[in-house]
């Protein structure tokens, strides 16, 4: 059987878009893909990190030593992003990263990719569905197989969102369970897919 390459490429300010991209690679992982889990680089100044304590702690602490690369992104076969909400869209860093992806684009080296998006916000109604949606647009642009999540589960009948895992962080709460449960099926469906499609490509 194939073996899936799944990059699950993330922004994360104060660490919970990374849980979810922790659970979205565990569910790949279990279903036999091999995976790399990868933040893209901080690229706010300094002041604005530290205006935050959570932000400059994650910043500070984090444990990822590998940045996303453009050929974390040819490597794959598979690719979740995941990024915070930012005014209803993705953040600036993860933008930044998908921007330098035009060189790749024109050689149609991100063509037939399968490709699945995840995002956390710190309110109810804060643009959960049009972050996703918007990660989702460059996906689009690549000419990837754009997957959601679907209902392709009982859980998702519980968080509610077949866009995509999302978690909404109230008070700066960390991802609960029903989010990271969500996000693990994510990570199950993108490597399953992604092994026929890969089988398909190569047969």
């Amino acid at each position: 059987m194939t073996t899936p390459k799944i990059a699950v490429v993330f922004y994360s300010a104060t660490g919970n878009v990374a849980a979810l991209a922790e659970a979205v690679a565990d569910g790949a992982r279990k279903e036999g893909a091999e995976v790399r889990v990868r933040p893209v680089r901080e690229l706010a100044p300094p002041a604005a990190v530290a205006s935050n304590p959570r932000w400059q702690a994650w910043v500070d602490d984090n444990h990822y030593d590998e940045h996303a690369t453009l050929d974390d992104l040819e490597w794959a076969d598979g690719i979740a992003l995941g990024s915070p909400t930012r005014f209803g869209g993705p953040a600036g860093q993860l933008k930044e990263f998908l921007d330098s992806t035009g060189g790749l684009w024109a050689k149609g080296k991100l063509l037939d990719k399968v490709g699945t998006a995840f995002t956390s916000s710190s309110t109810k109604h804060g643009g959960l569905e049009s972050t996703i949606l918007a990660m989702n647009n460059v996906l689009y642009h690549w000419g990837a197989i754009v997957l959601p999540l679907g209902y392709s589960d009982p859980h998702i009948m519980e968080s509610g969102n077949p866009y995509g895992g999302s978690f909404v962080s109230r008070r700066s709460a960390a991802p609960d369970e029903e989010a990271l449960a969500a996000c693990r099926v994510q990570g199950a469906r993108l490597a399953r897919i992604t092994r026929y499609v890969a089988a398909g490509l190569a047969g």
